[in-house]
């Protein structure tokens, strides 16, 4: 049951791979905002997968987010998340980020539970001729 007060984690170490100069958001070699977006998300939908009905799944629909530190390769940025509201099928979420050395972030994110069969085939519509 989706209730106010799940908690999830998730960790990511930094490497070069997911730093602004190969994500393309800057030229340095430090973790991506992009990469730490993602990093929240996927606290965010694991933390509430296991109580959804079967078939059922979350997208994100809105990220307020903070970056507010950077991070080197070769530490590990973890983000905990809180779900805050279920307001029908909306859920908030809050999550902070650190990396051992400290807060790197914080974040607002909404996502909406969806069924996975029926939004993949309304995205799949898109690639139809009309």
């Amino acid at each position: 049951m989706l209730t106010p007060g799940i908690k999830g984690t998730a960790s990511v170490t930094v490497t070069a791979a997911n730093t602004a100069a190969a994500m393309g958001s800057g030229e340095l070699e430090v973790f991506a905002t992009p990469a730490l977006a993602a990093l929240v998300e996927q606290a965010c939908w694991q933390s509430v997968a296991p109580e959804l009905d079967p078939g059922c799944g979350t997208v994100g629909s809105r990220l307020e987010l903070d970056h507010t530190a950077p991070t080197p390769v070769g530490l590990t940025v973890r983000c905990r998340c809180t779900l805050t509201a279920v307001e029908g099928r909306k859920l908030t979420f809050e999550a902070v980020m650190e990396d051992g050395c400290g807060p790197v972030g914080r974040a607002v994110h909404e996502r909406f539970i969806i069924q996975n069969e029926r939004f993949q085939h309304k995205a799949d519509a898109k690639k139809q001729p009309q």
